[in-house]
């Protein structure tokens, strides 16, 4: 075991080590996240459309690794697994050869095999994702949509966190505050997203015609 520690930890594969450690933390950090009502996963939109052609040269170059075909969160834990794997491999390979390669020529050598790779990957993955799910609803999409307070409460200090599920069902935890004219709206109300400045969306508490109606249980005639 002292053994594979020391060679997973030595200088000219620790950047490798480094990209796998950080998949057990983002890993970790989204499940604590979605523990306490919120998710890593929307903390990383983005209002960039990586998905269609650009004027700026950096957008279509990130495009064509495949960025925002899939949410941000897999491709991130994509890019991290493939450097790993594929920097451990070229070190592996090399000191069966003549001996491992400077940490900086193989990191290189790592990123230019795990870019074409992380695209292949990602565009597979993307495939099997239902288009009609949430990756195709924009921020802008949610204004108007009934959502509950899950960290509040929301006022017009820091904002807090509202669950709302789009036209699809499908979840997401967006940061709001209170509207000027609405008092202090604690954990649990139910709220309607009137407005909103980049990520950060403006709420009212929801009449109750609006909030959704709960199913309830009836006897047999």
């Amino acid at each position: 075991m002292s053994a594979l520690l020391e060679h997973v930890m030595s200088p000219e594969v620790r950047p490798f080590a480094i990209a796998a450690a950080m998949i057990v933390i983002v890993g970790s950090v989204e499940v604590i996240s979605m523990l306490v009502g919120a998710s890593l996963s929307e903390m990383l939109g983005t209002n960039i459309d990586f998905a269609h052609p650009s004027d700026n040269g950096v957008i279509n170059a990130i495009s064509w690794v495949n960025v925002g075909g899939v949410p941000l969160l897999i491709f991130l834990l994509l890019l991290l697994g493939a450097f790993s794997i594929t920097g451990f491999l070229i070190q592996d390979v090399a000191r069966m050869i003549a001996g491992p390669l400077p940490a900086t020529v193989a990191s290189v050598g790592a990123v230019v095999v795990s870019v074409p790779l992380v695209r292949t990957a990602s565009r597979a993955i993307a495939r099997v994702i239902p288009k009609d799910e949430s990756y195709v609803v924009g921020l802008g999409d949610l204004v108007g949509r009934i959502g509950e307070v899950v960290i509040g409460p929301l006022d017009q200090g820091p904002p807090g966190r509202v669950s709302v599920a789009d036209v699809h069902g499908n979840r997401h935890f967006v940061s709001a505050v209170a509207a000027p004219s609405s008092g202090p709206l604690p954990q649990g109300t139910m709220v309607l997203l009137v407005d909103r400045d980049g990520t950060r969306f403006v709420a009212v508490k929801a009449d109750d015609e609006l909030k959704p109606s709960k199913p309830t249980l009836t006897s047999p005639l």
